[in-house]
């Protein structure tokens, strides 16, 4: 089954690939973050904290359930957060993972006020 399939409106399929999107540089960010000689563990906490968000609010847009909206709200505080964070740090992978996550959080903002 292709996403457009789902029946999202627009606003819910950009949220749904912007949570993909986000949980790849999360994964991506925390696991790069590991490597650095520099104490990480906040950049690595939040980046795990949204990847998990992100990928359980993904299943439940898919699956049209009631409480999405609130998840949606949960996830983008959570971005922002994150993306706070890593956008501190020079890394490629925190700066990368800082403007995936400010276009979820936006994203999932506009998702929770549909």
């Amino acid at each position: 089954m292709a996403l457009s399939e789902l029946e999202l409106n627009d606003t819910g399929e950009k949220c749904m690939n912007d949570c993909f999107e986000a949980i790849q540089a999360c994964e991506w960010c925390a696991d790069e973050c590991l490597d650095e000689e520099m104490d990480m563990s906040r950049c690595i906490r939040l980046c795990r904290d949204v990847a998990d968000l992100a990928a359980d609010h993904a299943r439940f847009m898919a699956r049209n359930s009631n409480y999405s909206p609130q998840l949606a709200e949960a996830t983008a505080g959570a971005a922002e957060e994150c993306a706070e964070e890593c956008s501190r740090h020079d890394h490629e992978h925190c700066q990368v993972c800082a403007e995936v996550l400010e276009e979820c959080a936006e994203s999932c903002r506009d998702m929770a006020s549909a």
